[in-house]
């Protein structure tokens, strides 16, 4: 799972169709969540908000 995070971060920090104002609040959350486990539910809250960015990225590394 650790690895399909991190292609997960990679791809986000590449995407030309994520701005780059939300790009370091998505990561941050990502982020948040690797170093404590037991917030699953608050990086999905957030991811929500950019789902529809973030949606593509996901689906093709095959977490969705």
């Amino acid at each position: 799972m650790e690895q399909k995070i991190e292609q997960a971060v990679a791809h986000i920090k590449n995407a030309t169709d994520i701005s780059e104002v939300e790009k370091p609040l998505i990561l941050e959350k990502i982020e948040e969540w690797k170093e404590e486990k037991s917030a699953i539910s608050d990086l999905n809250n957030k991811l929500e908000e950019w789902w529809l960015q973030v949606e593509p990225i996901f689906a093709e590394l095959g977490l969705v």
